[in-house]
């Protein structure tokens, strides 16, 4: 498993946060796409990860343990990917615990800020899409908004209604970019920066979580990613190459009717760089 040309999809979400397919269907599209390194990555959860390891077994796919950390960075939200590490361990499921916990509060100030528009029920509503209700997230909301008529599809739901400013946004204060990164490691696995190419960060404040991450021990960086451009691909190789990071491979799949990319489909790494799975060796299942 030394080499970049490994299709390894190593970000990707199941019912028991904001995905629609379970951990075994994911599984199963997984193998069928050609995976053949996978991770199950929900939303600061691990309550997924047996069923993912038992059903990737069954195909005979190779495993990593994985989650995606929500932390506040720089007052945004910023996720790292953990992979590798020991789900059982305490400390992490503790940390994930934590975390998840404002996540109720959040979602009915959310249908609040909804209702004063018009918009009744939306809490309600977005339950009904909810695997696990600890993980309410705004994709929930996006998907009831979407089926009662009120938008065409979940992108102009967030447009309108879900972002900053808009009637439905309230903020969440989630982990810190240490704690994250500490929880992952200390359960001996490699800490990630999800999809950088998402955050809306000047040059200085990108430059600023990248050497924040590593200083904290973080290893790995997001190049080939779901939502990452070919530019991006490079400016991430490049950033890799910089702060000596390892380089991870993930489609960020979360539903056949929403995602832009599907399993096990995006381009190889780079070359010259050192995939996350080299780190990584010792802890595939």
């Amino acid at each position: 498993m030394s080499t970049s040309i490994l299709n390894a999809d190593l970000h990707c979400h199941s019912v028991v946060s904001d995905g629609t397919l379970t951990p075994e269907a994911l599984a199963a599209r997984a193998h069928a796409n050609g995976v053949e390194l996978w991770a199950l990555t929900d939303h600061d959860e691990v309550g997924g990860q047996q069923r993912a390891a038992a059903s990737a077994k069954a195909h005979g796919m190779k495993y990593l343990t994985g989650t995606e950390i929500s932390v506040t960075f720089a007052g945004q939200t910023v996720h790292i990917v953990g992979l590798g590490f020991d789900a059982q361990d305490p400390r992490i499921v503790e940390g994930l615990r934590r975390t998840r916990g404002g996540r109720s509060e959040r979602a009915q100030e959310m249908s609040q800020g909804l209702a004063r528009v018009g918009i009744h029920g939306a809490f309600e509503g977005a339950l009904k899409y909810v695997g696990n209700p600890e993980l309410i997230s705004r994709t929930h909301f996006a998907r009831h908004l979407v089926e009662s008529g009120v938008c065409q599809d979940t992108s102009e739901v967030f447009r309108h209604y879900l972002t900053d400013g808009k009637p439905g946004f309230v903020p969440h204060r989630w982990a810190s970019l240490k704690e994250a990164v500490q929880w992952i490691t200390e359960g001996q696995g490699v800490a990630v920066i999800a999809h950088p190419g998402r955050y809306n960060f000047t040059a200085n404040e990108e430059f600023a979580l990248f050497s924040e991450f590593k200083a904290h021990g973080g290893q790995g960086v997001e190049v080939v990613t779901g939502s990452h451009t070919p530019p991006e691909y490079v400016k991430y190789a490049d950033m890799a190459r910089e702060f000596n990071l390892v380089a991870s491979r993930g489609s960020d799949f979360h539903s056949p009717d929403e995602s832009r990319i599907d399993l096990g489909t995006l381009p190889w790494l780079p070359g010259q760089l050192t995939p996350v799975w080299e780190l990584l060796a010792h802890r595939i299942q």
